[in-house]
């Protein structure tokens, strides 16, 4: 079932939002050559807490941590640990917020110093998936629409997206109906309703879309061991307008 959200309940999950995306900005600031993942993890953790939320991801169905930090080909999910970021990678930092019971969603994939020309073609093409899906998402359309424009972008710019996971709703939960896919499925599609609360999050890959599950249950890789990138907003679908709730400095 499909949970709509009224003007309360939008005004505490645009909070939560809020306070997301300044700790993901601030977050961004400590991505450099030597930082493990662990003490990404530990800022992520205690600057949610420092400004009155409670990392959504951690514990969550038992993941360890409070961010998803994700290393060239990991798609989603990567745990911190030891592992130190150097230079020429990419890391996707996914995190996610518990206000008082709304919730709120965000992703971003950041260069380690200078990257290769490939990998910041992949960023700036998964950006702009995340802008035209964004760009889709109208009252009145369907959740077809953003798939489809998030798709024909990766594809049109010479990449593939993930299809085995996908978007959602959230808000009063870190994840609710509907499912919003990176392409155009068989799956339920409903129509966009104002009221709607949704995370739309391209997960774009290098080469194939196929993707598997390393041995700790929880990081996806690319199939081929190629490059993914991963961007991800919190929006509100109006009747007259989209809104941006995650929307910051680093991630218009």
């Amino acid at each position: 079932m499909i949970r709509l959200k009224n003007a309360a309940e939008i005004s505490k999950i645009r909070e939560a939002s809020a306070i997301l995306a300044e700790t993901l900005q601030e977050l961004a600031g400590l991505v450099q050559e030597g930082i493990s993942t662990a003490e990404l993890d530990d800022f992520a953790r205690d600057g949610i807490r420092r400004r009155g939320g409670e990392p959504a991801f951690l514990g969550y169905n038992q993941f360890p941590a409070s961010l998803c930090v994700s290393i060239n080909e990991q798609v989603i999910h990567g745990i911190p640990g030891k592992r130190r970021l150097r230079a020429g990678d990419i890391v996707g930092l996914d995190i996610g917020i518990n206000l008082q019971g709304y919730f709120s969603d965000t992703a971003i994939t950041l260069p380690v110093g200078s990257v290769s020309a490939a990998r910041a073609r992949l960023l700036s093409a998964t950006r702009e998936c995340l802008a035209r899906g964004i760009k889709a998402a109208i009252a009145g359309e369907r959740i077809s629409q953003i798939s489809s424009a998030v798709y024909e972008h990766a594809r049109a710019s010479g990449f593939e997206v993930v299809r085995q996971f996908c978007g959602h709703g959230l808000g009063f939960a870190l994840h609710e109906e509907p499912q919003v896919p990176n392409y155009v499925s068989s799956g339920p599609n409903p129509r966009l309703k104002p009221g709607m609360v949704l995370a739309l999050e391209p997960m774009v890959n290098a080469g194939t879309w196929e993707v598997e599950i390393l041995e700790d249950d929880w990081t996806v890789v690319t199939a081929d061991r190629g490059d993914s990138a991963h961007f991800e907003h919190t929006i509100i679908i109006h009747k007259d307008r989209t809104e941006i709730l995650t929307r910051s400095e680093l991630l218009p």
